[in-house]
C-alpha cells in the first residue's frame, strides 16, 4: 500500500488507514493547512493528520511526508 515517502495510494481511504495505522491520526501537523473538502467543497482548517470537514463530516488525511501541501490531502468520505 505504501513504501516510505515514495509510496502511492489508490484512494483516500488507504491514506486514512495508513495514517491511523502509523498512529498519526490525532497528532498535530507541523503547519496547519487550509483545504477544500473533497465531498462538499467547503474550506476548513486541517490541524491534525486526520481531520473532518466542519461542514459535512467528510474525513480527510495526509501522510506526514506530504503534509506540506494541501494538494496531498485525500478525502475518504463522510463518516469513514
Amino acid at each position: 500500500m505504501h513504501d516510505g515517502c515514495s509510496g502511492s495510494f489508490d484512494d483516500g481511504k488507504q491514506v486514512v488507514d495508513k495514517v491511523r495505522m502509523m498512529g498519526f491520526a490525532e497528532q498535530f501537523m507541523p503547519i496547519p493547512l487550509t483545504v477544500n473538502c473533497g465531498s462538499c467543497g467547503a474550506e476548513f482548517e486541517m490541524e491534525t493528520f486526520e481531520s473532518k470537514c466542519t461542514a459535512c463530516g467528510c474525513v480527510h488525511a495526509v501522510t506526514p511526508c506530504h503534509a506540506f501541501d494541501p494538494a496531498n490531502v485525500a478525502s475518504a468520505g463522510i463518516g469513514y
